[in-house]
């Protein structure tokens, strides 16, 4: 209950109620992009400065050891499920969107985590970027081989049928070279990663310079930003009702599912309760900015509007408003 009562919480729900009263309330382009800018710099410098703190551990390598794990078993779990319910590129597509992380739903945990006095450790920003490209990588192979299969004579799907005529006047499909390179060189990422570079060199001093911008205005950022992606949310979520059956428990279910892994696996390693919980939101989040993007030329059989919708109209608010909380109280439960 507290989570609902924070204000960038509140934000977020004012956003999504004026979007479905079709208000034209919205913030503009340019200004979301410096919002989502500004708080990837200051959570990558947050992060930098607590590994500064805290150093390479044992424990930090368990962590980003369980994370690529979680990247790599969600879009297989994903596909699996989904390869039998819908077409078989749209299984690939939504399992990649899954299997990725949504940066926002991070920082939201780890604001929230901050005002319960878990403190997370700051390679876990680390483990944000590591959980990006996996889940890519496993959707062009699975892609790959259903295409294999289709050259092959396998007779497709009628859906597939309507794919594959979409694919032949789709943009060039991808080389893998160049899907790594542009999940990895993505600016957003690199903004992450030199940002905890910074914070890292510079530490203790530096982080006492960079308090007013890193820390002093970041919660109000926030918040703003939540309520651009509270009105996102209401566009979207029309997409996603159109969705099937299947696709709508699996947006649902599946988030609960992998975070539930993550909190297994967090034991068996002897995690911090704190990098377990920021563990299980990761596990739980789906990609609905850079995923998407690649997907678009990677996997141009797909239809965007399911993984794209899914994504951002159920998963999305479902980890904001229910998720972030009932995941720490699981991993207090557990941990300890």
């Amino acid at each position: 209950m507290q989570n609902l009562i924070d204000p960038a919480i509140l934000f977020f729900v004012f956003g999504v109620l004026a979007g479905v009263l079709r208000s034209n309330l919205e913030i503009p382009g340019a200004i979301a992009k410096f919002l989502s800018l500004y708080l990837l710099m200051a959570l990558g410098l947050k992060g930098g400065f607590a590994l500064a703190q805290s150093g390479f551990t044992a424990d930090v390598a368990l962590s980003l050891a369980a994370a690529l794990f979680m990247a790599f078993l969600v879009p297989v779990l994903g596909y699996a499920f989904l390869r039998t319910r819908v077409s078989r590129f749209d299984a690939a597509a939504v399992a990649a969107a899954y299997g990725s992380v949504s940066a926002v739903t991070f920082l939201t945990a780890s604001q929230f985590l901050e005002a319960q006095g878990l403190a997370p450790g700051g390679h876990m920003a680390v483990a944000l970027v590591l959980m990006e490209s996996p889940a890519i990588i496993v959707a062009m192979l699975l892609a790959n081989a259903i295409r294999q299969g289709e050259g092959s004579g396998t007779r497709p799907s009628v859906a597939q049928s309507v794919g594959a005529a979409a694919a032949s006047v789709a943009p060039p499909v991808l080389s893998p070279g160049k899907v790594l390179h542009e999940s990895f060189t993505n600016g957003a990422h690199l903004l992450l990663l030199g940002s905890l570079a910074v914070g890292f060199i510079s530490g203790e001093a530096g982080k006492a310079m960079m308090q007013p911008f890193a820390g002093d205005l970041f919660k109000g950022m926030l918040a703003f930003f939540l309520l651009d992606m509270g009105l996102m949310v209401a566009k979207n979520f029309k997409d996603a009702r159109k969705a099937s059956a299947s696709l709508l428990v699996y947006a649902v279910v599946a988030p609960l599912l992998h975070a539930a892994i993550a909190l297994g696996l967090a034991r068996l390693l002897g995690l911090t309760t704190a990098d377990a919980i920021l563990l299980m939101v990761l596990s739980a989040s789906a990609s609905y900015i850079v995923v998407p993007a690649v997907l678009r030329y990677a996997l141009p059989e797909a239809n965007p509007a399911l993984y794209f919708g899914l994504s951002l109209g159920i998963t999305f608010p479902l980890n904001i408003l229910v998720g972030i909380p009932l995941y720490t109280w699981a991993a207090e439960r557990v941990l300890g």
